[in-house]
């Protein structure tokens, strides 16, 4: 794509603030733009953003999107790249309203359900989250993703059985997703089942073996049956690998729920945790 051409197109576009004589006013001159010109590099613009997002240029992306949707407003995979840079930013209601605007071009690209969604679930709107999701996977039924987001709708709610068969559904169609395993382990916990927990989180610490989360629920797990060196010892290592899991709000975002909460609470009074903690708690603050 010739950047230096398109920033010229756009610089024509938007320069309308200077004064012409009188005999210009009746001739002005109107570039001849060639719509399909713009569609092709809205479209390039947003492929540009989708790989910035893949590196963790959110912001960048964004801009970038945001522009490729004036160029090619028409076209929802435009949209859905802004919407997913919104969303990384936490920006909710400008992804949502990105994301309709692909719906009314797309009404039945399951990618789009399945950004709503997620983002339903983000607003906390679980009942509308659960309806998008399964309006995609009735269009698309091997999404691991949408799957999984699924289970973490019943989850929050509760709602356990739905949330085992859709997690054991995502891994029936990825079994290596450790996160849905992992969850797997949540639900055994609040139902009273440590070792269905246990194998659950030792599997998905064998699957992913930098992930702090399954550590940390494995010692928390140790330490309630009195197995107190290695509940620490894994405890530590689990904060080495990732300081934010030492906050109970963020363990509470992760989808934890009140036992594991309350049994992590308890894990966090050990005197043997306390230095690692406070370590943890400083890199969180100043990361």
């Amino acid at each position: 794509m010739k950047r230096t051409a398109l920033i010229a197109l756009i610089a024509a576009l938007s320069c309308s603030g200077t004064a012409l004589s009188p005999a210009r006013a009746f001739t002005p001159y109107v570039p001849d733009i060639d719509p399909s010109y713009l569609q092709e590099q809205g479209l390039a613009l947003a492929q540009e953003a989708a790989q910035l997002l893949q590196f963790q240029q959110v912001e960048f992306a964004q801009r970038q999107a945001a522009l490729a949707a004036q160029l090619a407003p028409n076209d929802f995979r435009v949209w859905l790249v802004l919407a997913d840079a919104s969303l990384r930013l936490n920006q909710l209601e400008p992804a949502i309203e990105a994301l309709d605007k692909a719906q009314k071009l797309a009404p039945r690209e399951p990618a789009i359900l399945f950004a709503l969604g997620s983002a339903r679930f983000r607003q906390g709107n679980y009942s509308e989250a659960a309806s998008f999701l399964q309006r995609g996977l009735a269009i698309k039924p091997d999404s691991s993703g949408a799957l999984f987001d699924l289970g973490n709708v019943y989850l929050i709610q509760k709602q356990y059985p739905p949330a085992i068969a859709a997690f054991q559904k995502a891994i029936q169609v990825k079994p290596d997703f450790w996160e849905a395993i992992n969850n797997l382990g949540l639900v055994s916990y609040e139902q009273g089942d440590r070792q269905q927990a246990l194998t659950y989180w030792n599997r998905a610490i064998e699957l992913s073996k930098n992930a702090a989360e399954p550590v940390l629920a494995k010692a928390v797990l140790l330490y309630q049956k009195g197995q107190t060196a290695e509940a620490i010892q894994l405890a530590q290592q689990a904060l080495g690998k990732d300081s934010q899991y030492v906050s109970l709000d963020f363990l509470k975002e992760q989808l934890w729920g009140d036992r594991l909460l309350a049994d992590t609470n308890q894990l966090f009074q050990a005197p043997a945790l306390q230095a690692t903690l406070l370590e943890a708690r400083q890199r969180a603050q100043n990361p």
